[in-house]
């Protein structure tokens, strides 16, 4: 069943990215010894990704600091305070503690105080989007006014780890195609503010549905975690297989974009934009080209700003806000896609 909202609005986004611009170059010439032994050659590593750059934080910066950040920026460009606000929900696949839940620190961070929902929920990379359907549910229901959905991605010490790895193994083109995807990380937070259309002199554009699509056969193609080294310490672990996910992943958001269409009454035709999850330039040939989207009608950030996991998506959307690509009245479809695998497609009246 397809949730559908009346009275719900996307009133403010809000994002801070990482300082640190690391260049898929400086990546490359990191890995050169390893490149040398497994024969790949300067400059692929952009060619299969797309990407030429991506942002880190600063060593040891709290995933609390950024997402506070974001929303500290959506709360200023609505002109609310943070006791307006009847849920905040952080999002991220990276977390600062198993508990608390990080949404606590931004909370805090914000000043948010009383009788409020915080806590974290987490679905890989759809997790904002997930977020963004809880509170708009709670704002349909009457519950709240207004909700904060925020979330902070951190590439820098998964890429450290593997970088390291890489160049201590001794292995093939077998050991180095589970890590490509992690290159492709990159770093920063966003806050996506929802309401219910009641503040003075603030709506914003209008929530109007989601489609959610699961094929969770697929949940063990793409992973990130904690496991036990040789000294017994637990350290993080990432592993891709990257062709599954684009072909399994492809097959999964085709069959979603046909729920999508068919619950929201649309036609590929009336779609005026589409954002989508930010993988590299493979996965957006594919996913474009499998459901009719005409590349011109989607905006893209990752050969700048590379994955950045759950903040991708919104921060694109921002971004494409801001650089007015998206205009009043249009038809603007999020199309999200994670580990899982799960689909998930948003529609908005810009």
């Amino acid at each position: 069943m397809m949730p559908k909202y009346q009275r719900v609005f996307l009133s403010s986004l809000g994002y801070e990215l990482g300082p640190v611009v690391v260049t898929t170059a400086e990546l490359e010439e990191r890995l050169a010894p390893a490149f040398t032994r497994l024969g790949i050659q300067p400059g692929q590593l952009e060619a299969w990704t797309g990407i030429s750059e991506r942002r880190w934080w600063q060593p040891g910066t709290p995933l609390s600091q950024g997402a506070t950040a974001a929303a500290r920026k959506a709360l200023q460009k609505a002109n609310l305070s943070a006791s307006d606000v009847g849920m905040l929900l952080y999002c991220g696949v990276c977390r600062e503690n198993f508990e608390p839940a990080t949404a606590c620190a931004v909370a805090d961070g914000i000043g948010l105080r009383g009788g409020t929902f915080v806590y974290d929920l987490s679905n890989a990379c759809l997790g904002v989007l997930n977020g963004m359907i809880e509170v708009a549910n709670r704002i349909e229901l009457g519950q709240i006014r207004a909700g904060l959905v925020v979330s902070c991605e951190s590439a820098r010490e998964i890429n450290e780890i593997a970088l390291a790895r890489m160049l201590n193994g001794t292995g093939g083109m077998d050991e180095f195609a589970p890590a490509l995807a992690t290159f492709t990380g990159g770093s920063g937070a966003v806050a996506v503010l929802l309401t219910d259309g009641s503040f003075p002199n603030l709506r914003g554009h209008r929530l109007l549905g989601a489609v959610s699509e699961v094929a969770p056969e697929f949940h063990q193609l793409c992973r990130w975690g904690i496991k036990p080294n040789a000294e017994g310490l637990h350290e993080q672990f990432m592993v891709t297989d990257s062709v599954a996910v684009l072909k399994n992943g492809v097959a999964l958001g085709v069959q979603t974009w046909k729920a999508f269409l068919d619950a929201m009454n649309w036609t590929p035709a009336s779609v005026d934009r589409v954002i989508c999850h930010q993988v590299g330039s493979g996965h957006q040939d594919a996913i474009l080209k499998s459901i009719g989207v005409p590349r011109e009608k989607d905006y893209t950030t990752f050969r700048f700003l590379g994955n950045m996991g759950t903040a991708a998506l919104p921060v694109t959307a921002a971004i494409a806000d801001e650089r007015g690509v998206l205009n009043a009245g249009q038809r603007v479809a999020f199309l999200g896609i994670g580990s899982g695998l799960t689909c998930l497609m948003m529609g908005v009246e810009w």
